[in-house]
């Protein structure tokens, strides 16, 4: 599986890292699991098809952080990506605290993935 990562995917997870520090090594656990299942996984995930794409967009709701201590995966952050079936790829769109945004930003994705 290669993975990929929008410029301000990296600038979002660059803002996380502050915050919490063990986000890199949370997302590596992240990236192993999609090398196994990388489309989506009721409840746990789940695909955005309102957007008028032929890309598969998945937003993932339960990732497990570290910092957030005693919430496992019940941690609030948000992981959207694209996923490429036919290249085996995953492009990283955007990661974010629920508590500090109520949903994902659409024109980003409607941007790089038209």
């Amino acid at each position: 599986m290669i993975f990929d990562e929008l410029t301000e995917f990296k600038r979002d997870l660059k803002n996380l890292l502050k915050k919490y520090r063990t986000l890199n090594d949370d997302l590596e656990v992240v990236k192993k699991v999609l090398e196994v299942t990388p489309d989506e996984r009721p409840p746990f995930s789940f695909r955005i098809d309102d957007l008028g794409l032929l890309t598969c967009i998945i937003k993932v709701k339960k990732i497990a952080c570290k910092s957030l201590k005693g919430r496992g995966v019940n941690s609030g952050l948000r992981l959207i990506y694209a996923y490429f079936p036919d290249d085996n790829k995953i492009t990283f769109i955007e990661l974010y605290h629920k508590n500090d945004k109520e949903s994902e930003d659409r024109n980003r994705i409607q941007e790089n993935f038209k």
